[in-house]
């Protein structure tokens, strides 16, 4: 038996021809004495005749059950016309079995594949049937070629695929690590990287000044939808290149994917926003740009007035006053702002106060609509609406709280609205977000941390605020957005250790302890470490966009649930005595357990 070719790829060119064809049965229909059966495989359907004037045939036909896996070999003949089926590329044609070898019989599958209202918990359980749907099969093909055009340019830009260890060491510094027994090592434990960071610039020093690698992370994290406990990204490096070029280089590089994978072509330059201005217009440093929407800055007016809510915001040292324009909004009944109230105390969010405006001629409580308008002067009503460009007819939503929370709540706020009320554009909104801080205050631990890593090189000039001025300091680090959604983030790194070790101090990490845990780094920045920077992707995501897909779930062949569970091999699980023995550890019982 020699397979002639895909299902979904006989068409035309085979009229006449005696083909062999391999698949699943899809399908079986007896309409009066003929039998049809749909023959899917990776490439599509086509539409197998069985006619009654082979009998041995004609009996193996009428065995046949969805999910039989069966090989046909019959002649292609034109569909009689009006049966034709535009789009199928093989609906022009069927084929006329003429023998029918059933290779493996199925049990009845346990849901149709053609079901587009499957729960997501029986997918999983059954994931092998899943992944026969054409969807999931669409799906992974068009990772697949994501994955190849990504190869391809890289080959073709001199970079090299080397790989990294895949059992580390463990550096707390980050998100936390899954980590890995040592059965030889009493006591000691690797760690699962998060990344290759370090290894790739240790791969610049030692000189492969081009490096990429399509990897598996790893992240001990809360999940969603965005998110597993293993992913992959596109990981790549460079010497001697400045931020710019690194940025041209790495576009180049996305266009490339979604042209080739997707035949789509994306914007060429692409925009480039500080992070200041993003947080400031968007409240996200990932906007999504098909939404018109912006936030206005209100924070310096409301130091003006005595509304409590909005004044005591103002004062904050670390607050924000900010409105968002809703055209047409005053339309929205009460029970739609009662929902996108409760829509942003998801983000931390006391409440979200809103203005009616009903004629903007009158900036006061007969023009303006809301419980708050009484307890603001009439030139600052007027003030605000000259700021936000409302006109009448529209509705302003405010924030007033922290500064992280205000961005967090309306930046989440305005991409609903603009969804909800079909106000986004259409297609693919590319954008650059730069000049990233290069430190954050951890409110919790009332200490500085890092941005995106310790490893990320400040902008020029921007060392000496490390110890004056940290929350002004800025890095270069970059991201690169799409419709809302990170697809990837980079730097220039430090190549200098007296940086690095500033870097570290600036982090409250002592000599003693960058020693142990990153001597080695800072020893191979010694021998003549090149200026050198890169970026990551994360291929999940981006094929999620290209696929439309509510979750990375449905572009991983056999990805955790929100749990970090694989319900198909039903992991994790537990092991035995004599397993925890061998690796020196005794499992303590969990609180749940103590109860029971």
């Amino acid at each position: 038996m020699k397979r002639t070719d895909y299902c979904g790829r006989i068409d035309r060119r085979f009229l006449d021809q005696t083909v062999t064809l391999t698949g699943w049965v899809h399908r079986r229909r007896d309409h009066g004495g003929v039998i049809f059966v749909d023959l899917r495989d990776r490439e599509g359907l086509v539409q197998v005749v069985c006619d009654p004037d082979r009998a041995a045939t004609f009996a193996t036909a009428e065995t046949l059950r969805n999910e039989f896996c069966i090989a046909v070999t019959g002649r292609v003949r034109p569909r009689p016309a009006g049966t034709v089926n535009a789009n199928l590329q093989s609906g022009e044609i069927e084929v006329l079995a003429h023998e029918i070898e059933v290779l493996n019989a199925s049990l009845t599958p346990p849901f149709q594949l053609d079901d587009e209202n499957l729960s997501e918990t029986v997918r999983l359980e059954h994931r092998v049937l899943d992944l026969r749907r054409l969807p999931m099969q669409r799906n992974l093909m068009l990772r697949y070629r994501t994955a190849m055009a990504a190869r391809r340019y890289l080959d073709a830009h001199g970079f090299i695929d080397i790989e990294t260890p895949m059992l580390y060491k463990s550096t707390p510094e980050g998100a936390r690590e899954f980590l890995v027994p040592s059965r030889v090592h009493h006591g000691q434990f690797y760690a699962l990287p998060q990344s290759p960071q370090l290894f790739k610039q240790m791969l610049m020093m030692a000189g492969f000044d081009r490096y990429y690698q399509i990897v598996k992370c790893f992240r001990d994290e809360d999940l969603r939808a965005d998110r597993q406990p293993e992913f992959t990204q596109i990981d790549i490096e460079t010497s001697f290149l400045s931020e710019l070029e690194i940025r041209e280089l790495m576009e180049g590089l996305v266009r490339a994917m979604f042209k080739d994978a997707l035949g789509v072509d994306l914007p060429d330059p692409f925009p480039v926003m500080t992070f200041a201005e993003a947080m400031g217009k968007y409240g996200s440093d990932k906007p999504d740009l098909r939404v018109p929407l912006v936030l206005t800055e209100l924070t310096d007016l409301m130091k003006t007035v005595d509304f409590k809510v909005f004044r005591s915001a103002a004062d904050l040292p670390n607050g924000r006053v900010a409105a968002l324009r809703v055209p047409g909004g005053a339309t929205l009944s009460r029970k739609e702002i009662d929902d996108y109230t409760a829509f942003v105390k998801i983000y931390g969010a006391g409440g979200l106060a809103y203005i009616k405006v009903n004629d903007a001629t009158k900036p006061n409580e007969d023009g303006l609509q809301s419980p708050v308008v009484k307890f603001l002067p009439e030139a600052v009503l007027r003030e605000i609406l000259a700021r936000t460009g409302a006109q009448s007819g529209d509705l302003v939503f405010f924030g007033a709280e922290r500064e992280k929370i205000v961005n967090d709540a309306l930046g989440a706020l305005r991409a609903k609205v603009g969804h909800d009320r079909g106000l986004a554009e259409k297609g693919w909104r590319p954008l650059w977000v730069v000049d990233f801080p290069m430190f954050e205050y951890d409110e919790e631990k009332k200490t500085w941390a890092a941005r995106h890593h310790p490893f990320t090189a400040p902008k020029d000039g921007h060392e000496e605020r490390f110890s004056t001025d940290p929350a002004h300091a800025l890095a270069k680090a970059y991201d690169v957005v799409l419709n809302g959604w990170e697809m990837g983030g980079g730097s220039v790194r430090i190549h200098r250790p007296e940086v690095q070790e500033k870097v570290f101090a600036a982090l409250g990490i002592t000599p003693e302890d960058q020693q142990r845990k990153f001597g080695f780094l800072l020893n191979a920045l010694k021998y003549g470490a090149p200026p050198h920077g890169g970026i990551a992707f994360g291929l999940d995501r981006i094929v999620t966009m290209m696929c439309g897909a509510e979750s990375i779930r449905d572009v991983i062949a056999f990805p955790k649930t929100q749990r970090g569970q694989d319900l198909l091999v039903e992991a994790p699980t537990p092991v035995t005595e004599q397993q925890l023995r061998d690796l020196h550890i005794k499992v303590r019982p969990s609180d749940a357990m103590k109860v029971a």
